[in-house]
């Protein structure tokens, strides 16, 4: 059962593959077609749409203190309210290289993009596993 950064993880970790993380951080963006009532939700903290800022794919011992992502991401200037997680699986052994992630990522991106985020495991700020509503 996965409830935060470090279950994920350590279940990167446990995996009989060698696993590359995938990390698609988005912020939280009121749309222009926004209603009133929807504008109100947005600025009590609720709603909005997720607008993808950063990518980036790590193996996991690169990225086993969230505080060190985190780090790393303020390096791009871009803000961010949440991040979303995927892990590829390599093979016989074999971890998925960077070039191998690129395609993936890019379509983690853009299903983000499009409002499909069901495959990934959202965390907030703190790297507290977030729960969305629909």
């Amino acid at each position: 059962m996965i409830s935060s950064y470090q279950d994920f993880i350590s279940a990167a970790c446990q995996q009989p593959e060698p696993q590359r993380l995938l990390f698609v951080f988005c912020r939280a963006e009121l749309p222009d077609d926004a209603s009133e009532a929807e504008r109100q939700q947005f600025e009590r903290g609720d709603g909005g749409a997720l607008v993808p800022v950063v990518c980036v794919d790590k193996t996991p011992s690169q990225v086993t203190d969230f505080e060190d992502l985190c780090e790393e991401s303020r390096e791009t200037g871009q803000a961010w309210d949440m991040v979303f997680v995927a892990a590829m699986s390599g093979r016989g052994g074999i971890e998925p290289s960077s070039d191998e992630a690129s395609q993936p990522l890019s379509m983690m991106v853009e299903t983000i993009r499009l409002g499909y985020i069901g495959n990934y495991l959202p965390f907030d700020r703190d790297g507290a596993l977030v729960t969305l509503k629909h």
